[in-house]
């Protein structure tokens, strides 16, 4: 039989006692905790100047002319938004999941916290977290929450404290701001500003609610709850947030079950150095950026350097993204085409009959060879290794190819892919428009438009006859087109050529047709002293001898030189340097330094006017007039093909009122070509790419870029461009003859 106990009052007594010392004790164990990590025994808190400025890896932007995002230097693609440039749908998904009445607590929920600690109990886990909490945990701990309860305990701690410091140094609106700045989105994506460009190629102002309540799911799990990874999770986790909302009273039920029924609509543009507008530019920018602060001494106020990956600085440039986008599209439209061309052209023969260093060569350049020379392996070994098939992904113009192949073969298949690259600039402000230094950046890193030179074939030309404009000589002036040897300056040189068109051409007709012979004449009259000092003053910065060789574009130049010089012909003989960076800011929108053009008048107005009319005469009637007859181009565009020796290089420099454009294709090494100059000439390997360009630039009136004549300098043009009127005129101040042959005497033929 039970006995039934009593207790006494004296038991009641004591147990009481008991009970309020245990009370009290863990109350001062607690605050004696609280303070001890006050004081930093468990670890140093960040202080409210930590606060203010968090340490945290932010993205340096690229902005183009036309405030779009090029893209973004980082460690972490991380980079910030203001609160009123983010969807209150974010807000809203964010509140209704993690914290319903952050609006309401202080940094913490005491009233959640005390729900959370009894569903643990009766082991259903739950976190209870505020978003200052996660905040203040994101903001002094780089390694995220701790696994060890040991460890966890002294954390949550400082969680709490920094929590506190958080809410009575900033408002709602600052918190909620930062957290969404500061958390990780997965696929290298930091920040709503990321994920939203990332995941639905849009800007966090416009997430609708359903795009909100997927990317706030992905915080539960960044892999487990990715929509590319696992999108069925990703779905139902969005649906569960939409129905959270819907709870709340964020959005409709109707709205809710609306949504639940769509799919997930991702619009994924993942964040890479190696995608999106301008790669080349991108990564020639960057060496820029770093160039200057290094030259100009710009640092941090405590002396360190500017870290272009980490320090969030808002770079602008001239690229303008529409005109960036359809230099690029213009490019990989016919780069296919011109590719197929060369393959067909080589099929059947071997193109390195005669050229096998060039494998050799390659073999030592490839990343592959170092890493085996680094292993230890002998050349023997090496050469074993590139003549066994391997497992590799490869470029080609229907997208990366999985295959296996001998890395020897791979060699001479790159060695077979023709390069490209195109600058586009305004001839008057020198603003860079357009700028594709290669086909394709993942694969061929090398920047074609401002690191790498080629020979420029005859797009050098107008050099030597822009001297002879300027030293009195007519467009109209004929010259016998016959071989012609230059003397007097060194060693007699005479060109190799083709006649075009037999007799006597006008400098107008023989720059049109490229004829070499008139060209070495006009070298003759002129020297190649004053064409290579005028070449070096319309912005030329590599070697160009004073050899009468020049003429006809011996000397190597890159495509940023040559469409600067250009642009002088347009701008009335004024070259201003090719900019393609304005300004840039650090994180806080202060100017660190800004670029402004160097101006030099290189030309007289009256000459560099004529050029444009001479240069108009390949469009017209010359090797440039395909531009016309098949492309359809037929308002006032001036330009010069270039074909170098064996048809190694291909150039077409464009000339348009508004826009200067030059193109060069070629492989990467000169010995490989095309083995017909109908098909290996500037004409075919670089005009086409202009054509596609500018057609699509035409199209886009949001551009402004007209279809209007050249202007003429002030005061308009005093030397005569009617070779009919020349002709009567030169005719009459003879006396009045008409005779040919009498002409021909006068003009010394």
């Amino acid at each position: 039989m039970r006995k039934n106990t009593v207790l006494s009052k004296e038991d009641i007594k004591r147990y009481s006692k008991y009970f309020w010392i245990f009370i009290i004790s863990c109350v001062l164990f607690v605050t004696l905790i609280i303070v001890a990590t006050g004081f930093g025994i468990f670890g140093e808190l960040p202080s409210f100047r930590d606060l203010e400025n968090p340490k945290s890896n932010l993205a340096s932007v690229i902005f183009s002319e036309d405030k779009t995002e090029l893209g973004t230097y980082y460690i972490q693609n991380r980079s910030n938004v203001r609160f009123k440039d983010i969807s209150p749908n974010v807000i809203n998904a964010l509140m209704a999941t993690e914290d319903v009445r952050f609006l309401d607590h202080s940094g913490i929920d005491f009233k959640r916290t005390f729900t959370i600690f009894f569903y643990n109990l009766i082991g259903k886990k739950q976190g209870a977290s505020t978003i200052t909490q996660q905040l203040a945990l994101n903001l002094f701990s780089d390694e995220g929450r701790e696994k060890s309860t040991l460890k966890r305990i002294p954390q949550k701690l400082k969680e709490l404290i920094v929590a506190v410091k958080l809410e009575r140094n900033y408002t709602k609106e600052e918190i909620i701001t930062m957290y969404l700045n500061t958390v990780d989105f997965g696929n290298n994506s930091f920040g709503i500003r990321s994920a939203a460009r990332t995941y639905f190629s849009t800007t966090p102002a416009k997430l609708d609610p359903a795009e909100s309540a997927v990317l706030v799911g992905i915080l539960k799990g960044t892999s487990m709850y990715s929509p590319t990874r696992n999108p069925e999770r990703s779905l139902g986790r969005r649906n569960l947030i939409l129905q959270k909302m819907a709870s709340e009273d964020f959005i409709s039920d109707e709205t809710a079950q609306s949504l639940k029924q769509t799919p997930l609509n991702l619009k994924f543009n993942p964040s890479s150095h190696s995608e999106g507008l301008a790669t080349y530019f991108r990564a020639v920018l960057k060496k820029d950026i770093q160039q200057t602060f290094k030259e100009l001494s710009i640092t941090k106020a405590d002396g360190s350097n500017y870290d272009l990956d980490r320090d969030g600085l808002r770079i602008y440039t001239t690229i303008n993204s529409k005109m960036q986008r359809y230099a690029e599209e213009a490019q990989q439209e016919y780069m296919r085409t011109l590719q197929n061309q060369f393959n067909q052209h080589w099929k059947g023969r071997d193109p390195f009959k005669g050229n096998e260093n060039l494998i050799k060569q390659g073999i030592r350049r490839s990343d592959r060879y170092k890493a085996l020379k680094e292993e230890g392996l002998s050349d023997e070994e090496i050469q074993k290794n590139f003549e066994t098939p391997t497992k590799m992904e490869i470029f080609s113009w229907r997208g990366n190819i999985d295959t296996l192949m001998k890395p020897i073969d791979s060699i001479k298949y790159y060695k077979m892919i023709l390069r490209n690259s195109l600058m586009s600039m305004d001839p008057k402000t020198g603003e860079v428009k357009a700028w594709v230094g290669g086909i394709d950046f993942e694969h061929f890193k090398y920047d074609q438009v401002k690191m790498g030179t080629r020979q420029v074939g005859s797009t050098a030309k107008p050099f030597t006859y822009a001297v002879g404009i300027d030293n009195g000589y007519s467009p109209c002036y004929q010259v016998n087109n016959v071989p012609y040897t230059v003397t007097g300056y060194g060693e007699p040189w005479t060109p190799r050529g083709h006649v075009a068109k037999e007799g006597y051409l006008t400098l107008r007709q023989a720059l049109a047709l490229s004829q070499n012979y008139i060209t070495a004449w006009v070298m003759q009259q002129v020297g190649p002293t004053a064409v290579a000092a005028l070449a070096k003053r319309m912005g030329i910065t590599s070697n160009v001898p004073p050899y009468p060789s020049i003429a006809l574009g011996s000397f190597e130049a890159s495509v940023y030189d040559m469409t600067g010089a250009y642009s002088a012909f347009v701008n009335h003989g004024i070259w201003t340097e090719p900019t393609y960076l304005l300004r840039v800011e650090d994180k806080n929108g202060n100017v660190l330094f800004e670029r402004k053009p160097k101006v030099v008048v290189a030309l007289n107005p009256q000459t560099a006017y004529v050029m444009t009319y001479m240069l108009k005469g390949v469009v017209e009637q010359g090797t440039g007039a395909r531009l016309r007859y098949r492309y359809g181009v037929t308002n006032p565009v001036g330009g010069k093909t270039g074909t170098t020796n064996d048809n190694s290089d291909g150039w077409f420099m464009a000339i348009t009122p508004q826009l200067v454009t030059g193109i060069w294709t070629g492989c990467e090494d000169r010995a490989i070509h095309f083995r017909s100059t109908g098909l290996g000439e500037g004409a075919n390997t670089a005009l086409p790419i202009f054509a596609g360009f500018i057609k699509k630039v035409y199209a886009d009136s949001s551009l402004g870029i007209t279809k209007g004549d050249f202007e003429q300098p002030p005061g308009g043009v005093t030397i005569t461009l009617d070779c009919n009127q020349y002709r009567q005129s030169s005719e009459g101040r003879e006396g009045g003859s008409s005779s040919s042959e009498n002409l021909d005497d006068r003009l010394g033929f």
